[in-house]
């Protein structure tokens, strides 16, 4: 079955650090374009993260600078995301997401391939 599992996430203090995994089980990410989302409730979701398929470029927002680093490991078959420096405004669901083609972070959940089913992050202060 072709999925993205996702681990890591959980309860952090403020000023702490989380790395999340997300692994991919039935085919490879080699070439696919793989992205980091986050949600909070009553609002939409946001890109935050994503390293291309094709260079491994990364790219963050604004938010995300500084604190956050994307990377995958294509011989683990398994993207990450490094989040250091923590904060309240921090807590969210997190998600990844794999797609192909040249758009960054295209707007529509549609478009990506796969999702993973997504981790909770809370950072209390």
């Amino acid at each position: 079955q072709e999925q993205l599992v996702q681990s890591g996430g959980g309860l952090v203090q403020a000023g702490g650090s989380l790395r999340l995994s997300c692994a991919a089980s039935g085919f490879t990410l080699n070439n696919y374009n793989i992205g980091w989302f986050r949600q909070v409730p009553g609002k939409g979701r946001e890109a935050i993260a994503c390293i291309t398929g094709s260079n491994g470029s990364a790219f963050y927002v604004d938010e995300a600078k500084g604190r956050f680093t994307i990377s995958r490991d294509n011989a683990e078959n398994t993207a990450y995301l490094q989040m250091n420096s923590l904060t309240p405004e921090d807590t969210a669901v997190y998600s990844c997401a794999v797609w192909s083609g040249a758009t960054l972070m295209p707007a529509r959940a549609s478009e990506y391939d796969y999702w993973s089913q997504g981790t909770q992050v809370t950072v209390s202060s």
